[in-house]
């Protein structure tokens, strides 16, 4: 292959068991992941939870990101949510501090943020709520980067603030024609299918395209994809994900380290 190889991040949301409830296999996919989001306690998460998975990413060399959310641990954050800017940047802080604090003690640090959920989706296209996250990330720490949906304004308005931003697409979601995540009530809108996602995954970052809800064809430049911990078969599906990458030229590695 002639020039540089491609290179992509592959992250997972982990740490969201709560308690005596577990969800997804967090030490299997830390083997395979480069980015870790990380529950902060406010869809899923609990202080237990989030010092073992910092403390196994830290031992792995796998990147740290707080994945925060609305406070809706009933909802597993996927409830829109009107929080009042300065209410909703606060309990932004709070996550991730909470998490940093984890990572710290495990001798590395949070690296990123990525919104969950309804916050994601929301911060997408909402500039106050957009504005509310970039303030608080860039007041807890302006060397952070923020992780969030490709081609959204909510990207620019982190920039416009000053953050690093990183575009992501995911491999087992499916898109709208506008570059939107098609809602989970839709069906096919969450993929289950190993051989669909990895074929997904490689046009993304190879060709630059992935099929929309609608058959129709979307221009996507990701710098991280994502496998969601809480799919099932995803260790399965994030392996061949993974597999299929490296097998195509691709070099994976995490797009951010700790911050300094």
């Amino acid at each position: 292959m002639d020039g540089p190889l491609p290179e992509i991040d592959l992250n997972c949301d982990l740490g969201e068991g709560f308690g005596a409830w577990t969800m997804g296999d967090d030490d299997a996919l830390l083997e395979i992941a480069t980015s870790a989001n990380v529950a902060c306690g406010f869809h899923a998460g609990d202080p237990g939870t989030m010092r073992r998975v910092c403390r196994r990413a830290a031992d792995l060399g796998v990147a740290i990101g707080a994945h925060v959310s609305y406070r809706d641990l009933a909802g597993f954050g996927r409830r829109p949510m009107t929080v009042p800017p300065e209410e909703l940047a606060d309990e932004i802080v709070y996550q991730i501090a909470a998490l940093d604090g984890f990572a710290r003690l495990a001798g590395t640090r949070v690296g990123y943020v990525k919104p969950h959920g309804a916050l994601y989706n929301t911060v997408a296209d909402d500039p106050v709520q957009a504005a509310a996250l970039a303030e608080a990330v860039f007041q807890y720490d302006p060397r952070l980067t923020v992780l969030g949906l490709s081609g959204s304004p909510g990207l620019r308005i982190a920039e416009d603030r000053g953050l690093t931003t990183v575009a992501e697409a995911f491999g087992d979601r499916a898109y709208t024609g506008d570059g939107r995540l098609a809602p989970r009530s839709l069906p096919g809108a969450v993929l289950h299918d190993a051989d669909q996602i990895v074929e997904r995954c490689l046009s993304m970052v190879l060709a630059g395209e992935v099929l929309t809800i609608d058959g129709g064809l979307l221009s996507i430049r990701p710098g991280s994809l994502c496998v969601h911990g809480d799919t099932p078969g995803a260790v399965l599906i994030a392996r061949r994900v993974r597999s299929a990458l490296a097998a195509a030229g691709v070099r994976l590695a995490a797009f951010t380290g700790p911050a300094a």
